[in-house]
């Protein structure tokens, strides 16, 4: 049985996982702490199905924020549970930025597309990273 090495691409989108993981919990932290000491930061402009106050999105988007970060740094000690946490989080994270679509929308759609490319990522290169 020959042990084949992952390819560089396989370990780059692998790296690029928990790099955009890294910096996408800081951007969820980010939009959680400007919720929280600005309240009026964030335009409303109709009432939709996921309606919630300022302060509640800040909370979201703190806890999500800490634990996509946690999970990113996990996935360069090739932590099976940080890929778990990863494509999960990611999962979630799109679900909230959808819901966050009213109140920021450029913002929603980056994380939105930055959360596929991580599920992307981590479902079909993340072992490469721990064989390299």
């Amino acid at each position: 049985m020959s042990e084949e090495k992952p390819s560089g691409w396989a370990i780059g989108w692998t790296a690029f996982a928990g790099i955009t993981m890294i910096i996408m919990g800081g951007w969820w932290l980010i939009s959680g702490l400007v919720a929280l000491f600005n309240s009026e930061f964030y335009v409303v402009t109709q009432n939709w199905i996921f309606q919630f106050d300022i302060a509640t999105w800040a909370w979201v988007h703190l806890i999500i924020g800490i634990i996509v970060l946690l999970a990113g740094f996990g996935i360069f000690s090739g932590q099976v549970w940080a890929r778990t946490v990863g494509v999960i989080i990611a999962v979630l994270a799109t679900l909230v930025a959808f819901a966050w679509l009213p109140y920021f929308p450029i913002w929603a759609i980056l994380y939105i597309v930055v959360s596929i490319a991580i599920i992307w990522a981590l479902t079909v290169h993340g072992r490469d990273i721990t064989m390299a």
